[in-house]
């Protein structure tokens, strides 16, 4: 079975995750598809993602090196033979898209494609990297747009190497700025005029605008959300119509959708809590839920209240024979057998897993409640 695999996302400026509490908890079941987005935490996708870091960071620590030394003596031709053990599996991400005339035109997904082969970077030595994109993109594309492909590889590599010095630079700052409990936006906008001054240097316009334009979109996003957070002169009612006001503002596209559909999620939460202490039958649940975000979604949500409420059941159950069994002044090495006995009985083997961080969960609770 294939998987397609992608490396994850992550910014620079990682010092603002500890600065700005902006969380949302995963539903997994109902993930926006796009892997560049992460709504729960907009903060934390700022600026760069995490393939730029740790790819740069192994680029100049001497695991890859230029594209000469693959040319000329590639052991591959498809450039799929004998993959590593964590691309073995997954299907090749990303795209090369050419003209009628066999120029390439540029994507968000061939940088996709440059980054599914480099995030091997340690399991292949430099040499290999290098033969099998070349050997990949030559395969499966003509030339002239092969050749174009091979030397935008080329200075996505250059580019990625030179990414260490900026966030070094604006790191330093950044721990400085911390001390006052909050992200210094006028930093994090320099380092962003650094990073698109260097990619100037590597890269046309066109390609800038395909492989970073979603990237600036949603750090541009994460950069207003922050300001807004930060500004101590409005109200929190009056910070969420600035929020809604910006994302209205958006363009229609995926990572409005992702925004949208992760603010309902928000949302969603909220309201369940708020419902549930105020008793709401599973048909109110059900209806509220229907509205936010579908009636699959909120089916399957049912579902898993239903499993939470049986699951609870069955651990009270297993608390009040545990406890009677406690109580007995009997060989504890027989009565733990008998409390195993009991687990088995009542769970499975994946709900037993469970027991010990549940009842920790349950103890915090009724903590908060005294």
């Amino acid at each position: 079975m294939s998987n397609n695999r992608r490396p994850a996302y992550l910014p620079i400026a990682i010092i603002a995750v500890v600065i700005i509490a902006i969380t949302a908890a995963v539903i997994m079941w109902f993930k926006p598809d796009s892997a560049h987005v992460d709504p729960a935490n907009p903060v934390s996708n700022a600026l760069t993602d995490e393939s730029e870091s740790t790819l740069s960071t192994a680029l100049n620590s001497g695991q890859i090196g230029q594209t000469t030394s693959a040319q000329n003596q590639s052991p591959f031709v498809t450039g799929l033979e004998r993959l590593p053990r964590s691309l073995k599996g997954t299907q090749v991400d990303g795209e090369i898209i050419i003209d009628e005339n066999k120029q390439l035109v540029v994507t968000e997904g061939l940088r996709r494609l440059f980054d599914y082969f480099l995030s091997s970077l340690g399991e292949e030595d430099e040499a290999v990297i290098f033969a099998r994109v070349e050997s990949y993109i030559r395969h499966h594309t003509p030339e002239p747009a092969a050749s174009q492909a091979v030397a935008i590889f080329d200075q996505y590599i250059t580019y990625l190497k030179a990414i260490p010095e900026i966030e070094q630079r604006y790191g330093n700052l950044q721990l400085q700025a911390a001390k006052s409990g909050e992200l210094d936006l006028n930093v994090v906008a320099q380092q962003k005029q650094d990073v698109a001054k260097l990619r100037q240097q590597y890269f046309t316009k066109e390609t800038i605008t395909a492989f970073f334009s979603a990237e600036d979109e949603y750090d541009d996003y994460s950069m207003e959300m922050v300001r807004i957070d930060q500004n101590q002169q409005v109200t929190n009612v009056q910070k969420e119509a600035t929020r809604q006001n910006y994302i209205s503002r958006m363009p229609d596209n995926t990572i409005k959708a992702s925004i949208t559909q992760q603010a309902n999620l928000n949302e969603l939460m909220n309201r369940t809590t708020q419902m549930q202490a105020k008793g709401a039958t599973a048909q109110e649940l059900y209806n509220m839920r229907r509205d936010l975000v579908g009636a699959p979604a909120a089916a399957r949500l049912a579902q898993v209240d239903a499993e939470d409420a049986n699951f609870a059941q069955r651990f009270d159950q297993y608390q009040a024979q545990k406890q009677r069994l406690l109580n007995q002044n009997t060989d504890k090495v027989q009565i733990q057998n008998q409390i195993n006995q009991v687990e088995q009985q009542l769970f499975n083997e994946a709900e037993r897993k469970r027991l010990s961080g549940y009842a920790a969960l349950q103890q915090q609770n009724i903590a908060n409640l005294e």
